[in-house]
């Protein structure tokens, strides 16, 4: 489904998902009220939706959909740098996408999200969810009842582990390649992280890193280390 108060944005990116073996947009969408209410009515698995909209905002729209259903939102935002965007992710976004984004990164992030995973790819991401962090923001945290330190204590030493090179960006092969495992152990180990953590999926295993200091921002990504 497709959400932006642009018609020609909003149409663009149904014609080009439409066009996709495999993928259908079952709806659009012009504010947050008819997202939500369209996504009540034909509960899409994926969700590309505007942050800045008429009638409610696509934060409150992105909260109000990941709290009551398992449609995946992709934020769509004009700008790399957008203060909107901290909100975004911890209303439950599994990540942002600019609207100048190429066709086929449009393709593939939806391909993504929908197989279950989280836009954590570009920079620009890791980079907000550091910068958040830094900020020390806590505000609809992702660690809600427990102390960070606490939190953590329920995962293994190989799950831990995982954890911290998730939060520096490496892919499921870059960290199989670390452990020198298969890349379906290390899904299993990412599997049983958001399991344990009570986390919606890699965005929020990210900020749940930063937040309980097991990763700084601008440590190194080497898993050597």
């Amino acid at each position: 489904m497709v959400a932006d108060d642009q018609e020609l944005v909003r149409s663009g990116f149904t014609m080009i998902l439409d066009a996709q073996p495999g993928i259908e947009v079952v709806a659009e969408a012009g504010d947050g009220v008819e997202a939500l209410e369209a996504v009540r009515r034909h509960t899409p698995d994926v969700l590309l939706l505007d942050i800045r909209m008429p009638v409610m905002d696509g934060i409150e729209a992105a909260r109000a959909v990941c709290a009551e259903s398992t449609c995946r939102v992709v934020m769509l935002t004009t700008f790399d740098v957008d203060s909107y965007v901290y909100d975004a992710l911890y209303a439950g976004a599994s990540g942002f996408l600019l609207k100048d984004v190429r066709r086929d990164d449009l393709v593939h992030a939806v391909r993504v999200v929908a197989a279950g995973d989280s836009l954590l790819a570009p920079s620009v991401t890791r980079r907000l969810i550091a910068d958040f962090v830094r900020r020390g923001r806590t505000t609809e945290s992702v660690s809600v009842t427990t102390s960070p330190a606490q939190r953590l204590a329920v995962l293994t030493a190989r799950e831990e582990e995982t954890l911290r090179l998730l939060a520096r960006g490496l892919s499921n092969a870059e960290i199989a390649a670390a452990f020198v495992v298969s890349e379906h152990t290390v899904k299993t180990h990412v599997s049983n992280v958001l399991s344990k953590l009570a986390l919606r999926d890699r965005v929020q295993a990210v900020i749940c890193a930063y937040e309980s200091g097991l990763v700084v921002a601008g440590e190194t990504t080497d898993a050597n280390d």
